[in-house]
């Protein structure tokens, strides 16, 4: 920091302060004054919202359309729900996973995925699990698109 800017801060704060002397213990002691106590829960206020800003990160929320071979639905759907369950039993970052099933067209997958953030994304597609998932389906998808999305709101009830 700057030193002329740290004199000025320390100006700044011991004005703010009254100091008066105890002639029995002969020691300073200080009262603060309004205006230091606003300074100071502001500082604390603009701490706490900084920490928390800083800790928020945007999570990553994607969609994943998936067109399955309708002979190796079965097979897939076992590869999907085992990669799915280790994901988010593994990795701190996988925070959901949904996989629906188009009712008229059950071969038609579309899988609500939401990372932490995107470093946690990068992360998921590195690992063991996730990688013997490609392998294992490689040759059962017809298709895939991805759609990065914005989670606007969400509802939903806890189990008991």
């Amino acid at each position: 920091m700057n030193t002329n800017i740290s004199k000025q801060l320390i100006d700044k704060y011991q004005k703010g302060f009254n100091y008066y002397n105890f002639n029995t213990i002969n020691m300073k002691i200080f009262k603060p004054t309004h205006k230091l106590l606003t300074v100071v829960v502001t500082l604390f206020i603009l701490s706490f919202i900084t920490n928390t800003l800083a800790q928020e990160k945007i999570q990553m929320v994607r969609l994943a359309k998936i067109k399955v071979d309708p002979l190796q639905l079965d097979k897939y759907n076992i590869a999907l729900k085992e990669q799915m369950t280790t994901a988010v039993r593994l990795e701190p970052g996988v925070l959901t996973y949904y996989a629906v099933a188009d009712k008229n067209e059950p071969s038609h997958i579309t899988i609500l995925e939401i990372y932490a953030d995107t470093t946690a994304y990068k992360s998921h597609i590195e690992t063991t699990h996730f990688k013997k998932y490609k392998e294992t389906v490689k040759d059962m998808v017809k298709s895939l698109e991805l759609v990065d999305v914005t989670l606007i709101g969400s509802a939903n009830k806890m189990e008991k």
